[in-house]
């Protein structure tokens, strides 16, 4: 299973929030320096994030985004669920329309149980608990939001 580029940008956005453990809300531009990804990339993410009941989103010049409540209980799997939009794995087309072994194919059913089976995997893996100091610690400070070891 391969996860998206949306669906990978939105994980590492939750992660840094998640490791914010200031109190305040991030503009989507500190959020996208953090990650290393293009602030337009990052911006559609958070809006999809906050849509889905993720985030929370201050509005206005010192707004920004934090982690919402079920933000800070959200699973991987749950997470990647709610992002995946693709109906099927398999894209059952040939250039000449749909595939002709689509009736009653097999393949779609498995393909869809080994999605459901990679998501399960991920259920109980919360994002909040994922980002470690010795990960986080670099970032935080490269963002501003710890100053620099002495």
């Amino acid at each position: 299973m391969r996860m998206t580029a949306f669906e990978d940008v939105s994980l590492r956005a939750l992660m840094l929030l998640a490791a914010n453990d200031t109190g305040e809300t991030l503009p989507t531009r500190t959020i996208a320096e953090g990650i290393g990804t293009p602030y337009n990339h990052v911006s559609k993410a958070v809006l999809k994030l906050r849509e889905l009941g993720f985030i929370e989103a201050t509005r206005g010049r010192s707004g920004g985004v934090q982690l919402s409540d079920a933000g800070r209980e959200a699973t991987v799997g749950g997470v990647l669920r709610a992002l995946d939009t693709r109906a099927d794995l398999a894209d059952c087309e040939t250039p000449n329309g749909d595939c002709p072994l689509n009736l009653q194919c097999g393949l779609r059913g498995a393909l869809r149980r080994a999605r459901e089976a990679f998501y399960r995997e991920l259920d109980g893996v919360l994002v909040a608990a994922l980002p470690h100091e010795r990960q986080m610690g670099p970032v935080l400070v490269r963002i501003g939001l710890r100053p620099p070891a002495a």
